[in-house]
């Protein structure tokens, strides 16, 4: 058996991170391990050649990276007052790698990531962070699937 002192939580503010939030909390409830809640802003990417005026992509960028601290924090908030210790990040960059660096570079334990379950041309189009985490990640990985007869 190892020991787990921190678990790391990649949220995009989706019901899918939210279980997997529960499960983690879950985790750590018996333990002495700090959540780890990272937000991944990814790179807007827009065709070179549009019609319209030029739009402020970096400046949609700096708002989603904005909103996404203080989600993160009104998160952590709530997580504090259960009696968790939260630490909060986010970051720029490829969701997947960035998740992997993260685990790596802090020591992680555990990633507990929500998965979606495309499957068929939405998963060929769109790929999946939670399988490309599963393949690259220096420590275990729970995937949490929504129950859709939950819902």
């Amino acid at each position: 058996m190892f020991a787990v002192s921190s678990l790391l939580v990649p949220t995009d503010f989706s019901e899918n991170a939210g279980q997997a939030l529960q499960y983690a909390k879950e985790i750590a409830r018996n333990t002495t391990a700090t959540l780890h809640l990272l937000h991944i802003v990814e790179p807007v990417v827009y065709p070179a050649d549009w019609s319209y005026a030029q739009v402020g992509f970096a400046d949609i960028e700096q708002e989603l990276y904005d909103n996404a601290q203080k989600e993160l924090l009104v998160l952590a908030g709530v997580l504090e007052a259960e009696g968790f210790r939260a630490v909060t990040t986010v970051v720029r960059g490829r969701a997947s790698d960035e998740i992997c660096n993260y685990a790596k570079e802090n020591n992680i334990s555990i990633i507990a990531i929500g998965t979606h379950g495309r499957s068929g041309l939405e998963h060929f189009l769109f790929g999946s962070t939670t399988e490309r985490v599963l393949r690259k990640a220096p420590c275990p990985v729970l995937s949490v699937h929504l129950d859709a007869t939950k819902k």
